[in-house]
């Protein structure tokens, strides 16, 4: 599906400023709304929506389908009556300049479940009526999401293959006497649901209404300690144990010289096509409730999968196998009809890939700090662009670019000078203005790269387990002149679709 020529900002919602800790869904991000809107951007890419898991990724959530706590608008809770004005002073070690998740996450957690507790003694007959409403519409997920997140306190986060084996192999009688023991708890974890999806889609409604879409993201791969795989364990390579025998990543690569051991169990591939790939049709489904448009990460993992044995410590001893390939997106389409989807075709991409894309129509991703280790046939050069194409400067795993600038090599600094035209002196704003005036149909920016920020304030490190997702910005970081560029920008290069 072409989209039309188009700009935005990639930013997590974690990352917005705020006085709680972590950036959420309150004012703050209205304003970055706003903001974008005076830039001429017309899209807001965010990172995946789903809780964190370990190293506090949103790529290892609990749940593929639930929303991460820690974005909920603790503000919106007051307003509501379920919170005190006491509850939303900060504490200390909630920073306004990093995301402490040690911190963060403890006062977080406490307040929601004084909501709670305030919401089941005094909620109207209407706010019960629209929380009832909204756990029968999610049921699907929700009942055993819930299930799955009070079990997992009152087994102090022991994965799931280690429980009461009753519970662990789902025996019905176990799932009934749970949910009854555990039931205060299961209705927390729906109420926290509510609330978050009430929360997002009134912010997604009021980016819409501004004329900003959502870029969302659906990883390929979920965490083993997830509400998903526990309650739908034949769909997953999984042994009698519940143990994965295989594990996903990928081999050797531009950022480890050991590959990529993500751990995610594979999927059984077989048990899906035998549903006709119904519970893949059921994530895209609900994601686009979300979200506007959907990236999915690791793209060519659908062609073809990294399967490494689990008691293998790096990802460099594993074994291409191949994935279900178009038979899954024909599902899809045919469930759906065409979806706007961007495929994240970064890593060892072989014609088969390309083709799987091409295929269906989806725009493929091209980032330019990439561009110069080779010489003018590379594919990440603009000059050898396709239209329906996604053109980042970096991702949230790239290095900013003035970090990516300060180490790279003679060769790249001597390519990129001569093919940009630049001596280097403000190179972040240089790679924008090159991703804006590409032939892609859609530029993408970090929103480090607009403030030109350094390595410290990059997001991730693919490879590296922990220290990442805590980068937070200030508004007292930007100034007029960063939207009035933007804005020029997208006006020079037709980018300006709300101007």
């Amino acid at each position: 599906m072409r989209f039309p020529r188009a700009s935005g900002v990639l930013l997590h919602p974690t990352s917005l400023p705020g006085p709680h800790g972590s950036g959420d869904l309150g004012a703050e991000a209205y304003h970055f709304v706003d903001w974008l809107v005076s830039g001429g951007q017309s899209l807001w890419q965010i990172l995946p929506l789903g809780g964190i898991g370990p190293g506090n990724s949103p790529y290892m959530s609990s749940s593929a389908f639930a929303g991460n706590l820690l974005l909920i608008d603790l503000g919106e809770l007051a307003k509501q009556g379920w919170l005190v004005a006491s509850d939303l002073v900060p504490i200390a070690g909630l920073s306004a300049e990093k995301l402490d998740f040690a911190a963060v996450v403890p006062f977080r957690m406490e307040r929601l479940a004084q909501a709670a507790a305030r919401f089941a003694a005094t909620a109207t007959a209407a706010q019960r009526e629209s929380f009832t409403q909204f756990a029968q519409a999610q049921g699907s997920w929700l009942d055993d999401y819930a299930l799955f997140m009070a079990l997992c306190e009152a087994n102090e986060e022991r994965d799931w293959c280690d429980w009461q084996p009753g519970l662990a192999s789902r025996e019905p009688a176990a799932l009934a006497a749970a949910r009854a023991e555990h039931a205060e708890r299961v209705a927390f974890w729906q109420f926290c649901q509510w609330v978050f999806f009430r929360q997002w889609l009134a912010l997604k409604a009021y980016a819409n209404g501004r004329g900003v879409e959502i870029i969302g993201d659906a990883p390929i791969f979920i965490a083993h300690q997830s509400a998903e795989v526990w309650a739908n364990q034949r769909l997953f390579e999984l042994g009698s144990d519940g143990r994965p025998g295989v594990v996903a990543g990928v081999p050797p690569d531009f950022f480890s010289a050991t590959g990529q051991r993500w751990g995610n169990p594979l999927y059984r591939w077989s048990e899906h096509a035998r549903d006709g790939y119904a519970w893949w049709v059921e994530r895209v489904r609900r994601t686009f409730e979300l979200v506007d448009i959907v990236r999915i990460d690791h793209f060519r993992g659908f062609a073809a999968h990294w399967e490494i044995p689990a008691s293998e410590p790096t990802a460099v001893h594993g074994t291409w196998v191949p994935g279900p390939g178009e038979a899954l997106f024909k599902a899809i389409a045919k469930a759906l009809g065409p979806m706007p989807i961007i495929a994240e075709d970064l890593g060892v991409i072989t014609p088969d890939v390309d083709a799987l894309r091409k295929k269906f129509a989806f725009p493929g991703m091209r980032i330019l700090q990439f561009a110069f280790a080779g010489d003018a046939t590379d594919r990440f050069l603009p000059h050898n662009y396709e239209p329906d194409t996604v053109v980042y400067a970096g991702t949230h795993d790239n290095d900013t670019v003035a970090g990516w600038w300060a180490s790279a090599t003679d060769h790249e600094r001597h390519f990129a000078r001569g093919y940009l035209a630049t001596d280097g002196h403000d190179m972040p704003w240089t790679m924008i203005r090159a991703a804006m005036a590409s032939v892609a149909d859609t530029a993408v920016h970090p929103m480090q790269d607009v403030l030109a920020l350094p390595t410290e304030c990059r997001m991730n490190y693919p490879g590296q387990a922990s220290g990442w997702w805590s980068w937070r910005f200030q508004w007292n970081q930007i100034q007029p002149w960063h939207a009035g560029r933007l804005a020029e920008l997208g006006r020079l290069y037709g980018r300006n679709v709300n101007k």
